[in-house]
C-alpha cells in the first residue's frame, strides 16, 4: 500500500509540475499620457502634487479635526472596509481547491434482518447471516471513514481563479481609497462653504444695520422737511430686501452643518454648537499643486481600482478556458469497519481505496465556448473602462485648474470692486446729507456695495473649494490613513 501511494503521489507531482496556465497572461496596458497640463499657467511654477494631508495647508485646526474624525467614523468608509474583508475571504475560498479536501465520518448501526425477506423457513433452519444478522439476532456495525480528494490544477483554472480573486481584493483596497478621497473632499468643501455662509451672513447683517441707520436718517430728514416720503419708502424697501436674504443664508449654513454631522457619522445637528463661532474662510497656498499628469496613475484610487478590475477580468478568461480541458483528481478513502468494538482497531478492520479519476466535458451545447466569449467581452469592457477612467481623471484635473485660476482672478477683481463701492457709499452719503445729491444715489451705492461684498465672499469660498476639487482630482490624501487595509506596493 505504501509503495502504491508513493507512486501515485509521484505521478501527481509530475503532472502538476508539467502543468500550464491557460488563458492570457495579464500585462498592464500602455496609455498615452500628456507630458504637462494644458491649463496650467505657463509662467506659474506649480507646487508638487502632495498626495498626503493636503487639507492641512489651509491652516484651520477645526478643518483638520473634522477630517480626522470623519476618516474614523464615516459609515461609507466602514462599508468599504467591510468589502475588503469580504474580498479577502473570497480569495481564501478561491484558493481552497489548491489543497486536498479531507472528510471524516463515523457511524454505528444496529440492524435485524427479516427471515422472510432473506428466504428463511418458518422454523429458522435457513440462516440470514448473509443479510446482516446471525441466527436471527441483531447485528452491530461500527464504521470510521476518512475520504480525501484532490483535483490537480493541471491547466491552471484554479490558479487563474485565485489570480482573479487577488486582483478583486486589491481593487477593493482602492475602492476604499476612493471612498476616503470623496469623503475628504466633501468634508473640506462643506466646511469651507459653511464658513462662506457665515461670512455672507455677517455681510448681510452689517449692511442691514447700515441701511437701518440710513433709514433712520432719512426719516429724520423727512420729519425736518429735508427729504421726501419717496426717499423714506426707498430706504424701507432696501432694508426689507436685505433682511429677506438672511433666512436663505441661514438655511444654507444649517444645511452645510447638518451634512458635516452626517459625514462624521453623527446626528445632523451634532456639530451646530461646535461650528457656531464665526471663523474666516480657509485660504491655502496660491500655487497650483498640479504635479505631472502621469502621477495620476499612482495617485488616483479609481484609476488603480479600474486597472485591478481589468486584471481580474483577464484572469477570468483563463478560468473559463480551463473548462475545455480534462480535470484530473486523486481520490482516496481509508477507515475501519467491524461488527464488534473489541476488534475495531485490529488489522482485519482496516479498509482503504485510492486511485485517480478524470472528467472531460465532451458536449455541452457550446456553453463553455460561449462562457469564454463572455469573459473576453467583459475583459474588453474592463479595458475600455480603465481608459475612460484615465481620460475622465485628466479632464477633472484640467477643469479644476482652469476653475481655480479663473476664480482666483475674479476674486482679485471683486476685492477691488468692493473697495470702490465702499468709497462710493461714503461719498454718496456725505453728498446726500449736505443736500448736494439725490437719495437714489445713496440707495444705488449701498446696493452695489452689498452685492459686491456678497459676490466677493462667494468668490473667496469658490477659490478654496476649487482648490479642494483640484486636490481631489489629483487623488491626494486617501493614503494618509493607514488602517491595516492598505494594498501591497505596486509600481504602475
Amino acid at each position: 500500500m505504501n509503495r502504491y501511494l508513493v507512486r501515485m503521489m509521484l505521478v501527481v507531482l509530475a503532472l502538476l509540475s508539467a502543468g500550464c496556465m491557460v488563458g492570457p497572461n495579464y500585462a498592464r496596458p500602455t496609455i498615452d499620457i500628456p507630458e504637462r497640463w494644458s491649463e496650467a499657467p505657463q509662467a506659474n511654477t506649480p507646487a508638487p502634487a502632495e498626495p498626503s494631508r493636503w487639507w492641512t495647508t489651509f491652516g484651520d485646526p477645526e478643518l483638520d479635526s473634522l477630517v480626522e474624525r470623519a476618516s474614523r467614523a464615516n459609515l461609507d468608509v466602514a462599508i468599504a472596509q467591510a468589502r475588503i474583508r469580504e474580498a479577502r475571504a473570497n480569495r481564501g475560498i478561491a484558493a481552497a481547491p489548491l489543497w486536498p479536501s479531507v472528510t471524516a465520518s463515523g457511524s454505528y448501526t444496529r440492524s435485524l434482518q427479516s427471515d422472510n425477506a432473506s428466504g428463511s423457513s418458518t422454523n429458522g433452519s435457513q440462516s440470514g447471516a448473509s443479510f446482516g444478522s446471525f441466527n436471527n439476532q441483531p447485528t452491530d456495525i461500527y464504521q470510521l471513514n476518512f475520504d480525501s480528494s484532490w483535483e490537480v490544477d493541471l491547466f491552471g483554472g484554479t490558479r487563474r481563479s485565485v489570480e482573479a480573486a487577488q486582483a478583486t481584493l486589491e481593487a477593493s483596497y482602492f475602492d476604499h481609497g476612493d471612498v476616503l478621497l470623496t469623503l475628504l473632499g466633501d468634508v473640506a468643501r462643506n466646511y469651507i462653504e459653511l464658513r462662506g455662509f457665515q461670512r455672507q451672513l455677517d455681510i448681510a447683517r452689517s449692511n442691514l444695520a447700515a441701511q437701518e441707520d440710513t433709514l433712520g436718517l432719512t426719516r429724520a430728514r423727512y420729519q425736518g422737511g429735508l427729504a421726501s416720503d419717496l426717499d423714506v419708502a426707498r430706504a424701507e424697501a432696501q432694508v426689507e430686501t436685505t433682511a429677506s436674504q438672511i433666512p436663505t443664508l441661514e438655511t444654507s449654513y444649517k444645511d452645510a452643518a447638518h451634512r458635516l454631522g452626517v459625514l462624521l457619522g453623527e446626528a445632523p445637528g451634532a456639530l451646530l454648537d461646535e461650528l457656531a463661532p464665526t471663523r474666516p474662510i480657509p485660504v491655502a497656498d496660491a500655487r497650483i499643486p498640479s504635479g505631472l499628469p502621469s502621477d495620476l496613475l499612482r495617485q488616483r484610487p479609481d484609476i488603480r481600482r479600474a486597472e485591478r478590475q481589468l486584471a481580474s477580468a483577464t484572469a477570468q478568461i483563463g478560468v473559463a478556458t480551463s473548462d475545455l480541458y480534462p480535470k484530473f483528481s486523486l481520490v482516496g478513502s481509508a477507515g475501519l469497519e467491524s461488527l464488534k468494538t473489541s476488534n475495531f482497531f485490529n488489522e482485519g478492520s482496516k479498509l482503504w481505496s485510492i486511485g485517480p479519476s478524470i472528467s472531460w466535458p465532451i458536449f455541452q451545447g457550446g456553453q463553455i465556448v460561449s462562457t469564454i466569449e463572455v469573459r473576453n467581452a467583459q475583459e474588453q469592457q474592463a479595458l475600455l473602462t480603465y481608459r475612460r477612467t484615465i481620460l475622465t481623471a485628466l479632464e477633472d484635473v484640467e477643469n479644476a485648474i482652469v476653475a481655480y485660476t479663473q476664480e482666483r482672478d475674479r476674486s482679485e477683481a471683486l476685492a477691488a470692486a468692493v473697495a470702490s463701492n465702499q468709497r462710493a457709499v461714503d461719498l454718496a452719503t456725505i453728498l446726500y446729507t449736505r443736500g448736494l445729491s439725490d437719495f437714489l444715489n445713496v440707495i444705488d451705492a449701498q446696493q452695489n456695495l452689498f452685492q459686491a461684498q456678497s459676490d466677493l465672499a462667494q468668490s473667496e469660498t469658490s477659490v478654496s473649494t476649487d482648490l479642494v476639487a483640484l486636490h481631489k482630482a489629483l487623488g491626494g490624501g486617501w493614503d494618509a490613513f493607514p488602517d491595516g487595509n492598505q494594498p501591497p506596493t505596486r509600481t504602475p
